[in-house]
């Protein structure tokens, strides 16, 4: 698959502190849980449902890794094909509260927490959360993308770490 790259028209210095960005929805069918627990998290608390409807949650639930692939879908679709990105420094605190099930409807949002810039590129943290069709966040997480700036100085100052 050849893909473009896309023309962005958001840049580090863009943000401020606090702006929040909804990042769309996407509902979680039994299937696609499942079919990525067999392939990445083959526990069967993800796989069996009958087993998983003996267990501690009383049913089939998402592993994180599929938790935290929905929400970088989200962000994808929704903010980052959009963004100068250059790429993803880390996820600096994952939390999962409350687990997520069959058919449940995933909701987003990204809120710009930290803007580091230093002439040529910034560092944005973002303090991001999903959460279901009754409001129980599933997902909490602390992340750090490296952006372009849109007035790129002439000489880089070095990496981020």
């Amino acid at each position: 698959m050849n893909a473009t790259p896309p023309s962005p028209s958001v840049y580090a210095e863009d943000f401020t502190p606090g702006q929040i960005h909804k990042l769309g929805d996407h509902t979680v069918s039994k299937a696609e849980l499942v079919d990525f627990a067999t392939r990445w998290d083959a526990q069967w608390f993800h796989i069996d449902e009958d087993a998983a409807n003996q267990g501690h949650f009383r049913g089939l639930i998402a592993s994180g890794v599929h938790t935290i692939a929905i929400a970088q879908r989200l962000l994808t679709q929704t903010m980052l094909n959009q963004w100068a990105v250059i790429a993803g420094l880390g996820f600096d605190k994952v939390r999962f509260p409350a687990p997520v099930r069959p058919g449940n409807v995933l909701t987003g949002t990204a809120q710009i927490a930290e803007i580091t810039l230093d002439g040529t590129r910034g560092r944005v943290k973002i303090e991001m959360r999903l959460t279901d069709q009754d409001d129980h966040t599933v997902l909490y997480a602390e992340l750090t993308i490296v952006m372009w700036q849109r007035e790129q100085a002439t000489t880089p100052s070095g990496g981020f770490n």
